[in-house]
């Protein structure tokens, strides 16, 4: 039991040091960048203003890129704000006049920091920028890299961008669902499905015609990135060996290859179904069948009932059979607006019986049914193999006529510009540093010099450890039953372990030892003294009896002399003992007089030393 018990509350612990690690994970990575702090006595408390301040500068590509933008200029040179309308909604919401703007972050401010901000609720937006010159998807990659911020949460929207195709008739003012795009990457969500888009448009070598293929999900659950109005970054990688991956905050959320992982497949099946292959009327996909040879039993009978009357029910002994279950009660009253003509005639209230709560039963006794033991219900023939099962029919495979093979999906069409087109039913979505370069190691140095900064002060103002686990019971309330056990747990084991539930036994600590115990001693001691006692009466009653004797050969007055001379030295001497010696005497006055007291007296007090 005890094992048990300290099992669960090694993993109670091991809950709490996980939390407590990534806690640390952050402070050390704050750590790790130059910060000073700063004044927060103008802070309210429903602010999360910034607490820590660092040097800001606006990014700069460290190589040549075919786009980026951070916004710090604080306006929108270089977009273009779309002037059309969709083709398929309502007049009233049909048209991109959802506002734009270029803010600081509402929490978590970084001095001198613009972003890209979404104003309006339920609005179509639509923005664009040229890029400095076309990507054309031949032998260097492709990263796209930018930030986004959920600032006041999202219901329903999207926060992805496209990146529009090299056309002939592309127009930015004219920027709508329907304009050509190559690749479409970011997230969306719309009620608890949380996606991160992949999607590019494969152009049929055969045909000419454009198809989507979507990327597999993430594995990951991407709730967060959503909820923790926490600025994210959000990574695509594609390389030219048509191998790709998706980051969020530089971690790979999913990887793939765009001819293996994407729905549909790039590249359709050699063979296809017949569409002009028909089944066959005669042909037998039962792989079972009624035996056609069983017969039913002659003593089958299908109309017996499921259930009978019990032909060996009693009626219980004081069964009321002439007292109803209910009666009415007769406490209850008439109302006084009670009107027969609209209510009809005034009844009381039903109630149970009184006379019925002792008695076993009342009313009409009716036995009680039971199940029919000749019941076998409707006969049906047993089941066999069907011995002209030919299995599940399927048409016949032919070639398929618009089968290509293309090992080269990432030549792609060109790409020119860069564009959001959204809706949402949220605002105050925030984008940022948006980056496309052929270089890992451009779009790193990009995120070191923006986001970077950012995540380093909003891992500064998330709240302590007891903060993160307030915040998680709030939205998981059992969490707080974990929190009292793991409390409660480790005082309960110290009194378990550490406080003795009854006296040691000392007897039995004493079998550890060979060294005499105080309470033995005592014992000796006292079996010791009563036999010195015993001996010193014996010695007393012989000493009187030679002095006797040894009286008549001597002189009288001599040894008279001697005899008193001792006596007075022993009362002199006796006199001067303490307290506890008088105590002694009384305790030997039973063995006799004269000499032999004094001497026990002295006796006793030389063992006592």
């Amino acid at each position: 039991m005890k094992l048990k018990w300290e099992q669960i509350f090694l993993g109670l612990l091991l809950v709490l040091t996980v939390v407590c690690a990534e806690n640390d994970d952050n402070e050390a990575e704050v750590d790790a960048l130059e910060m000073e702090e700063t004044s927060t006595d103008s802070q309210t408390k429903d602010s999360k203003s910034t607490t820590v301040q660092v040097a800001y500068k606006t990014p700069v590509p460290s190589k040549e890129v075919y786009f980026a933008d951070t916004f710090d200029r604080g306006n929108l040179d270089g977009w273009v704000l779309s002037k059309t309308k969709k083709d398929d909604a309502d007049e009233d919401i049909a048209k991109y006049d959802g506002k734009w703007a270029v803010e600081e972050l509402m929490e978590n401010t970084v001095p001198g920091d613009k972003g890209l901000v979404l104003k309006s609720k339920a609005k179509h937006h639509a923005i664009s920028a040229p890029l400095k010159k076309p990507f054309l998807f031949k032998a260097e990659p492709l990263i796209i890299q930018y930030e986004v911020n959920f600032q006041a949460g999202i219901d329903c929207g999207g926060a992805y961008l496209k990146l529009l195709s090299h056309t002939d008739d592309l127009k930015l003012e004219n920027f709508f669902d329907k304009t050509p795009y190559s690749i479409m990457f970011g997230p969306d969500k719309c009620g608890e499905d949380y996606k991160l888009h992949f999607i590019f448009r494969h152009k049929n070598p055969i045909t000419g015609d454009y198809e989507e293929k979507h990327a597999k999900r993430p594995d990951v659950d991407l709730k967060k990135f959503f909820t923790d109005k926490i600025t994210h970054l959000y990574t695509l990688v594609l390389n030219p060996d048509n191998s790709f991956e998706m980051l969020i905050d530089q971690t790979i959320v999913s990887k793939g290859n765009l001819l293996e992982d994407m729905t549909p497949p790039v590249n359709p099946p050699k063979e296809i179904d017949d569409p002009n292959d028909r089944k066959p009327e005669d042909w037998d996909e039962r792989p079972k069948i009624s035996d056609p040879d069983a017969q039913k039993p002659e003593d089958w009978d299908e109309d017996a009932p499921a259930k009978i009357v019990d032909p060996d029910a009693v009626k219980p002994e004081g069964w009321l059979d002439n007292e109803a279950e209910y009666v009415p009660d007769p406490s209850a009253e008439k109302p006084e607006d009670w009107d027969e003509e609209m209510d009809g005639e005034w009844e009381a209230p039903q109630i149970p019986n009184p006379k019925c709560e002792t008695a076993p039963g009342c009313g009409v006794w009716e036995p009680p049914m039971m199940n029919n033991p000749s019941y076998k219900g409707k006969w049906k023939p047993p089941m066999i193999d069907n011995p002209n099962y030919q299995g599940v029919w399927n048409p016949r495979k032919i070639a398929n006529p618009n089968y290509f093979q293309d090992l080269e999906p990432y030549r792609m069409t060109p790409i020119i510009a860069v564009g959001l087109e959204l809706w949402s039913m949220s605002s105050d979505i925030l984008f940022d540093n948006f980056i496309i370069c052929a270089e890992k190691e451009v779009s790193d140095q990009w995120a070191a010099d923006g986001w970077r900064l950012k995540k380093m002060i909003a891992t500064a103002n998330e709240p302590g450890v007891l903060g993160q686990l307030t915040i998680a019971a709030e939205e998981r309330p059992w969490l707080w039953i974990i929190y009292i056990l793991t409390a409660v747990l480790p005082l309960g084991l110290i009194v378990l372990f550490c406080w003795p539930s009854k006296k040691t036994d000392d007897a039995a600590a004493y079998k550890k030892t060979d060294a005499m115990q105080p309470d033995v001693r005592e014992e000796l001691n006292q079996e010791d003294e009563q036999e010195d006692v015993i001996d010193d009466k014996k010695e007393c009653n012989l000493a009187k009896e030679d002095e006797k004797a040894s009286g008549d050969d001597e002189n009288i007055g001599e040894g008279s002399q001697e005899e008193d001379d001792d006596e007075e030295e022993d009362e002199e001497g006796s006199k001067s003992k303490s307290a506890s010696e008088d105590e002694m005497k009384e305790a030997d006055e039973g063995a006799g007089s004269g000499d032999c007291p004094t001497k026990l007296i002295r006796k006793k007090k030389v063992r006592k030393e």
